[in-house]
C-alpha cells in the first residue's frame, strides 16, 4: 500500500503512487491506479520528484471530470461509430434497389425532438432532399452519401466543441473522419492494462522480477499487434513466435505470459471480457519445435566432472578469484544453487545434534527450503569465510541488483572462466549442483537421502507431506561419501 507521500519502494526504486477516483477509472482504460517510476533509490530525492507527477495526474482528473479530456481508447469508440454509420449507409442502398437490409437502429428520442425543433436542420434536409429526388434511384443513393458525411462532420464538430483536443488529437481526429480504415487496430495489451496487471501481482506476493520479465514479453507482443495492425487470436500469436529466433523452451515462457495476463484480464477486466467473449485462450496449444535424440543430448547441460570442478577451482585461485574460488568449493561439496550460496549469513551456521550445518532459508522452491551438513573439507573455509564478514554474508560481492540477488557479479565472473577454459554453453555454475548429485548416486546414497540435500521434492506423500526427513547425522554421512575434489583440499583455505 502506498504511504501519504504517494511513494512506494519496488525493488530498491521508489515510484510514485496515485488511487484513480472510480469516476474517472474508465478514462484511464480501466485502471484504479496510476504509478511511474521515480528512477531513484534516495527518498529525498523521490520526494521532489513526484510533485510534478502527481500534479500532472490530479490535472487530468479534473478535467476529466469537466468532460474536457479524451479516454485513453478514444481512437476506437470514434473508429466504432464511424464504422456503424457507414454500415447504415450501406444498408440503406441496398435497401433503395430492393435487397434486404438491416433495421435502422433506434434514435435517441430526446435527440430527434431536438433536431426536428431545429430550423437550420430542417432547411438542410429540405435542400438536400429536394436537390436529389428528381434524380430517382440514383440521387437517392447521394442523399444517404451526403447524410453520412453530414452526420460525420457533426460527429467532429461535437467532439471538438465538448473537449480539449491537443494539436495531434485533432488532427488524427480529421484523418479517421475522412478514412476509419487508416486507423490501425491498438493492442488490447496496453500499458494501463498492464499496470493494473502489475498492481495485481505484486498485492499477490509474485516476484519483482518475474513481474518485469513477463511484462517485457508482453509489451514485445503488443508492439507486434500494433505494427502489424493484427487482432490478438491464435494466428496473430503464432506469427509473433515466428518473428523470434529464440529456443522453443524461452518462447514457452513467452507464451506463459500471454496465457497469464490473458486470465487475469478475463477475471478482472470487464471490458475485456466482453470483447474476447466466447474467444478461446490464444496462447495455448501452440507446437513448437522440440529437440530430439542426439541434438536433445548434446543442447542438455552436463556435469562436470569431479576432476574438472577441482580444475575450475584452482584456476579461480590462481586468477585471484577469491570469492569465486570459494563459491566453487562450496558449491561442489553442497550442491547448493549460486543464489543460494549468495545468500548464506553467518547466522545460517546452525548446529543440530552435534552437526554443523548451513540452514539454507531462501531457495526457489519449498523443497530447496533446507539445511545441509558443512563437510568437513569446509570447515576451515566456512570460518575464515565467517570471520571475515563485514556485512553478514558468508559470500562477500558487490553485486546486489534490484531484485536483492546476489550472485550476478560472480555468475558471470564463473561464466567467464569456464569459457576460456574450453568449457561450451552446457556447462554452467548449475553444473557443479549436477556433480554433486552424480556423485551421491554412485556412492549408493538412497535417493530420497540424495533429494533433502539436493532440495528436490521426492514426490510421494509419504516422505514429502508426512515424514520429518533425514537427521543431521545421516546427511552428513552421505555428505562425507562425496569423492575430494582434486586437490582443493590441498589448497590454502
Amino acid at each position: 500500500m502506498p504511504k501519504a507521500n504517494n511513494l512506494q519502494l519496488q525493488g530498491g526504486t521508489y515510484h510514485v503512487r496515485l488511487d484513480i477516483p472510480k469516476d474517472v477509472q474508465d478514462a484511464f482504460g480501466g485502471r484504479r491506479i496510476l504509478s511511474q517510476t521515480l528512477k531513484t533509490g534516495s527518498r529525498s530525492e523521490a520526494l521532489l520528484r513526484r510533485h510534478p507527477i502527481l500534479h500532472e495526474w490530479k490535472r487530468q482528473i479534473k478535467e476529466i471530470r469537466k468532460g474536457r479530456l479524451l479516454g485513453d481508447n478514444w481512437q476506437e469508440d470514434i473508429v466504432q461509430t464511424l464504422e456503424d454509420l457507414d454500415a447504415i449507409t450501406q444498408g440503406q442502398k441496398r435497401a433503395l434497389v430492393g435487397e434486404t437490409a438491416p433495421p435502422l437502429p433506434d434514435v435517441d428520442p430526446t435527440l430527434k425532438a431536438k433536431l426536428m425543433s431545429s430550423p437550420r436542420f430542417m432547411e438542410a434536409v429540405r435542400l438536400l432532399v429536394g436537390d436529389h429526388l428528381k434524380d430517382g434511384i440514383g440521387g437517392k443513393v447521394q442523399i444517404q452519401d451526403e447524410l453520412n458525411r453530414g452526420l460525420k462532420g457533426m460527429l467532429q464538430k461535437r467532439l471538438g466543441t465538448e473537449y480539449k483536443l491537443t494539436a495531434q488529437q485533432g488532427q488524427e481526429l480529421e484523418t479517421l473522419v475522412k478514412d476509419p480504415a487508416s486507423y490501425k487496430a491498438r493492442s488490447p495489451i496496453t500499458k494501463a492494462r498492464l499496470a493494473s496487471f502489475r498492481t495485481y501481482r505484486l498485492e499477490h506476493h509474485v516476484a519483482l522480477k518475474t513481474i518485469n520479465q513477463q511484462e517485457s514479453k508482453l509489451l514485445n507482443l503488443s508492439e507486434h499487434l500494433q505494427t502489424t495492425g493484427s487482432k490478438l487470436d491464435f494466428d496473430s500469436v503464432n506469427a509473433w513466435l515466428h518473428t523470434m529466433t529464440l529456443s522453443s523452451k524461452t518462447k514457452q515462457q513467452y507464451l506463459l505470459a500471454g496465457s497469464q495476463f490473458w486470465q487475469w484480464a478475463m477475471m478482472h477486466e470487464p471490458q475485456w471480457r466482453q470483447t474476447f467473449k466466447g474467444h478461446v485462450n490464444p496462447f495455448e496449444k501452440h507446437t513448437l519445435p522440440t529437440l530430439k535424440g542426439k541434438a536433445k543430448l548434446d543442447a542438455k547441460r552436463k556435469a562436470f566432472t569431479v576432476e574438472e570442478v577441482g580444475t575450475l577451482y584452482k584456476a579461480a585461485r590462481e586468477q585471484n578469484l577469491g570469492a569465486l574460488a570459494d563459491l566453487i568449493l562450496l558449491g561442489g561439496y553442497t550442491g547448493a544453487r549460486i543464489e543460494e550460496l549468495c545468500q548464506l549469513r553467518k547466522e545460517h551456521l546452525i548446529t543440530v545434534d552435534g552437526v554443523t550445518m548451513f540452514d539454507i532459508v531462501d531457495s526457489k522452491t519449498v523443497a530447496g527450503i533446507r539445511s545441509v551438513p558443512v563437510h568437513p573439507k569446509l570447515t576451515a573455509l566456512v570460518d575464515r569465510l565467517a570471520k571475515a564478514s563485514k556485512d553478514g554474508y558468508l559470500v562477500p560481492t558487490d553485486s546486489n541488483n534490484k531484485y536483492g540477488i546476489r550472485s550476478d557479479a560472480l555468475s558471470k565472473a564463473f561464466g567467464r572462466l569456464k569459457t576460456a577454459m574450453g568449457f561450451d554453453h552446457t556447462r554452467v555454475f548449475h553444473s557443479i549442483r549436477a556433480t554433486f548429485v552424480t556423485s551421491l548416486v554412485r556412492a549408493d546414497v538412497p535417493d530420497r537421502l540424495i533429494r533433502e540435500l539436493a532440495g528436490h521434492e521426492t514426490g510421494t506423500v509419504t516422505f514429502d507431506t508426512y515424514s520429518q526427513g533425514s537427521s543431521p547425522k545421516q546427511k552428513l554421512a552421505a555428505i562425507k561419501k562425496l569423492p575430494t575434489l582434486l586437490n582443493a583440499n590441498r589448497t590454502q583455505l
